[in-house]
């Protein structure tokens, strides 16, 4: 049974690979869906797969790739979209 939640990522989240590393991580875990830069600093995602992997993704969140410093990770569950793969989205 798949899942999806809209993932807001704050912190030091921008500049250091952070979508990238998201993007390598969803298509280990399987995670379909997107990611992205917003204009106020933060990151967010899009991410739907099954409950393992998707607590997994989560618990990747709040650590993030290696030079950022992420300070709160905020979850909601939403209706599915049925992205056919992860994409990082550009401005």
């Amino acid at each position: 049974m798949n899942q999806h939640l809209d993932i807001t990522v704050s912190g030091k989240v921008q500049g250091v690979f952070f979508r990238a590393s998201t993007k390598a991580v969803a298509d280990q875990l399987g995670i379909k869906g997107i990611v992205k830069n917003l204009p106020n600093g933060d990151v967010f995602c899009e991410a739907e797969g099954d409950k393992h992997a998707i607590d997994m993704f989560l618990d990747w969140c709040n650590e993030g790739p290696e030079n950022a410093e992420v300070t709160s990770v905020n979850a909601q569950e939403g209706d599915l979209k049925n992205y056919r793969n992860f994409e990082v989205v550009r401005k």
